[in-house]
């Protein structure tokens, strides 16, 4: 079992990029794979997670050429993709689970997905139930858990569907599966979720309407190869953000970041608490806008967040959470009960380990209330979930002791390399078998 050892204190400072983004890393191999041509992807995550999506599609007759962050996918069309021998292994990712379930859902042969301990305690039916509506045959286990099996249809019907919470997993598993369907499927949102699955199918030649809150698509249509070069993950960069404005005379500079409208809730909840952030060299590459992130040490202080902000942050508050343990005053979060289906009851494993490091918190069934407070040691445990792992670690740089963060190893499934660059970066953090 891998843990993180993290000496208190540190001051935080230089010039970094982060790993990119896992969300476009998904979606660039899924429609890559579906295209007519070849598409040329630089930046793209080497992590577990979308690298289990990259070999997915190999085991699907796709010929993928890989030289590190540089991959070259050769497309075989919207009706190319073969049977695999074997049952497809999604590791830790629901948003591989959920995005290949949607793709798979039209296809001529059936496939097993499958995935971790973690990932087959994850909801499933959130994708199961709607891919039904539209006439897809899918067997799970007791509760809509994986492992799952996805029947050959080639008969989709195309849907209006209320999404009954905004999640962009299951618009982006509704629009593949659309791909298949007669007619046009209306998807409407509750509110608005990361929409980079439209932005990119859209970038392939597809047309996607968005109109307020309803996104609509038309079957059988033909994607055509493009190159991107992906930009760095926000989530990633969140780590960073959250402790230049922690630690003591602290700035980094954030290189060539997405931030995504639907992503950059995390900026903005932090800037509501008072933090010093600031973008520079706005651009857009590849239809994803893109900046430099500059951020200082400032004095936080509590809030009651927004919930029209939790869906733009919902992956960043393990992270948020300790910007709200060192700010003063009380941080109130409602509205996130999809916390407690991500990795890992992100709800109820933050607040353990911000109670055994001595803050008050109180957690709730949609959220968690957050006092500020001085941060002690203490060894915690972070159950296998790799931003509670990275988050917890942040911590130590206004921690009065030594922090030890047990089961970190799935933190290479989101962000490789985390050690050395948080090392890099000024955070005394070093990882142990």
């Amino acid at each position: 079992m891998t843990s993180f050892e993290c000496q208190p204190g540190g001051v935080v400072n230089g010039s970094i990029r982060v790993p990119g983004d896992k969300s476009i890393s998904h979606r660039s191999i899924i429609l890559s794979s579906i295209a007519q041509g070849s598409s040329h992807i630089t930046g793209f995550l080497q992590g577990e997670d979308s690298l289990n999506t990259l070999r997915a599609f190999q085991a699907m007759g796709v010929s993928i050429e890989r030289d590190e962050d540089n991959i070259l996918v050769h497309g075989v069309g919207l009706h190319g993709l073969q049977k695999p021998e074997d049952a497809l292994d999604m590791g830790n990712s629901g948003t591989a689970m959920r995005l290949l379930l949607g793709l798979l859902a039209g296809q001529s042969f059936d496939t097993t997905l499958c995935g971790d301990e973690s990932l087959s305690k994850r909801p499933m039916n959130r994708v199961i139930l709607p891919l039904q509506e539209m006439n897809a045959a899918i067997d799970s286990q007791p509760g809509g858990m994986a492992p799952l099996r996805v029947h050959a249809r080639s008969n989709l019907k195309a849907i209006d569907y209320r999404m009954p919470i905004a999640s962009a997993q299951v618009k982006s598993c509704l629009l593949l599966a659309a791909l298949y369907a007669d007619g046009e499927t209306t998807i409407e949102e509750p509110a608005p979720s990361r929409d980079h699955t439209e932005r990119m199918l859209r970038s392939f030649g597809c047309e996607v309407i968005s109109n307020g809150s309803e996104i609509k698509i038309r079957g059988g249509q033909t994607l055509y190869s493009t190159g991107m070069d992906i930009p760095g993950d926000i989530s990633s960069a969140a780590f960073f953000l959250v402790a230049a404005s922690i630690a003591t005379n602290s700035q980094v500079t954030l290189r060539h970041v997405g931030i995504n409208p639907t992503r950059t809730g995390v900026i903005q909840i932090l800037n509501l608490m008072g933090a010093d952030i600031s973008l520079l060299n706005q651009r857009e590459i590849g239809g994803e806008p893109v900046a430099d992130i500059l951020v200082r040490s400032s004095k936080l202080k509590g809030i009651q967040i927004p919930e029209a902000l939790v869906p733009l942050a919902i992956d960043e508050f393990p992270v948020l959470f300790i910007a709200a343990a060192c700010a003063s005053g009380e941080t109130i979060l409602t509205g996130a009960e999809e916390l407690r289906v991500k990795e890992s009851d992100r709800i109820e494993v933050m607040a353990d380990g911000l109670k055994t490091l001595g803050i008050e918190v109180e957690p709730k069934p949609d959220g968690i209330i957050i006092q500020g407070g001085s941060i002690n040691g203490g060894v915690v445990e972070s159950h296998g979930d790799h931003r509670v792992a990275m988050a917890l670690s942040v911590a130590s740089l206004r921690a009065t002791g030594v922090i030890s963060i047990r089961d970190s190893a799935n933190v290479n499934t989101s962000f490789p390399g985390f050690v050395e660059l948080a090392r890099q970066s000024g955070l005394n953090l070093s990882s142990h078998a």
